[in-house]
């Protein structure tokens, strides 16, 4: 009779060989700081449909922006379902192109046209 051939086990994987650690890394810089960036702190001219809402002096786009949301927290003019929707009275009317319904991310758009 003939003998059967004997299945080889699968030959075992060594262990890699362990990483040696990498150079130290050099000491963290001292943290400095944030400064703004000059762009969103330039101020900028105010439209006369923006005026009523946001005031006539010139303001950094930042500035605009909080004075608008005070603005319409103040006179309740976010939807209360629809939170991302601001529902417009009339002076906010004539700074959104005569839209009753703006969404806060169309809202910026609208309002940097009012600004220069």
């Amino acid at each position: 009779m003939a003998k059967k051939a004997k299945k080889k086990a699968p030959a075992k994987k060594k262990a890699a060989p362990k990483k040696t650690k990498a150079k130290a890394k050099p000491a963290a810089k001292a943290k400095t700081k944030r400064k703004p960036n000059a762009a969103f702190m330039k101020a900028m001219t105010i439209g006369e449909a923006l005026q009523p809402v946001v005031g006539s002096k010139p303001m950094p786009r930042t500035e605009v922006t909080k004075k608008l949301w005070d603005y319409i927290k103040k006179n309740k003019l976010q939807d209360a379902k629809e939170r991302r929707n601001i529902n417009a009275d009339e002076n906010l009317k004539k700074v959104f192109g005569g839209k009753k319904t703006v969404s806060m991310f169309e809202m910026t758009k609208l309002v940097s046209k009012h600004l220069s």
